[in-house]
């Protein structure tokens, strides 16, 4: 059996820590956006909770360069985790560190084997409804002109975004918002081409299997009939040898 290398065993122990950690982060950023009355207290204790969750992954990071057998090669792959790190960094802005950690645990997620392409695509579009309503909510509810006031207009105008029905009862109103749409509507457009692409391949791996099969069994009744000539053959022959005896 081949040992496992530092770095692959470290991501396997790490997976679900930080996956565990990743939901502590999805309700510390959810709770004051939902709840516009908590207090500083609270909304102190999840700014928190969010930079703990950014500096765990960041930690898991720099293990991860250490333990690669070559740093270059390892910084040259993951560079979008690189960027995932430092941006919080550069911009302490709460919207940052809800895309940087979106985009590490995506980049984890992706390393585990077992998480099939279906599974993931519905974890995406469940994350980027959640998430993009969230957003969306936190950058649109104080704006002067803003129509998206509350979690459910949030979460229709994240929908429609995400599918580009657009019916524009809904719309943001701020230029963060419209980046956070520009977003949603790209993210839509690559998952629905996933989906696509997921279905199509499935119906060519039956047609495939079906031509194999077809295949296979055509085959086999040419070679039965091979036989069954052959068999023929044979009795035409004795039957033709039996009066010479005679």
């Amino acid at each position: 059996m081949e040992q496992m290398s530092p770095q692959a065993g470290w991501e396997r122990h790490t997976q679900r820590p930080l996956l565990a950690l990743a939901v502590a982060f999805a309700v510390a950023y959810a709770v004051p956006i939902v709840d516009a009355s908590a207090g500083p207290s609270v909304t102190a204790a999840c700014t928190a909770v969010e930079w703990v969750v950014w500096g765990a992954f960041a930690v898991d990071y720099l293990v991860r360069l250490a333990l690669a057998p070559q740093r270059r090669e390892f910084v040259r792959r993951h560079w979008l985790d690189l960027c995932a790190v430092v941006l919080p960094v550069l911009q302490p802005l709460r919207l940052l560190r809800l895309v940087s950690t979106l985009l590490l645990v995506g980049r984890r997620a992706r390393m585990a084997p077992q998480i099939r392409l279906t599974t993931y695509v519905v974890g995406a579009v469940i994350g980027l409804l959640m998430f993009g309503s969230l957003a969306v909510l936190s950058v649109e509810r104080e704006s002067p002109h803003g129509n998206i006031r509350t979690l459910g207009d949030a979460v229709w105008w994240s929908f429609t975004t995400m599918t580009t029905v657009g019916y524009g009862d809904h719309a943001p109103t701020t230029g963060l918002g419209r980046i956070i749409a520009v977003g949603l509507m790209l993210s839509g457009i690559a998952l629905l081409g996933v989906v696509t692409a997921n279905i199509a391949a499935w119906f060519i791996s039956r047609f495939e299997k079906d031509d194999v099969e077809e295949r296979r069994q055509t085959e086999a009744i040419a070679a039965l009939t091979e036989e069954v000539r052959l068999l023929r053959a044979e009795v035409s022959r004795l039957t033709a040898e039996r009066p010479e005896r005679r």
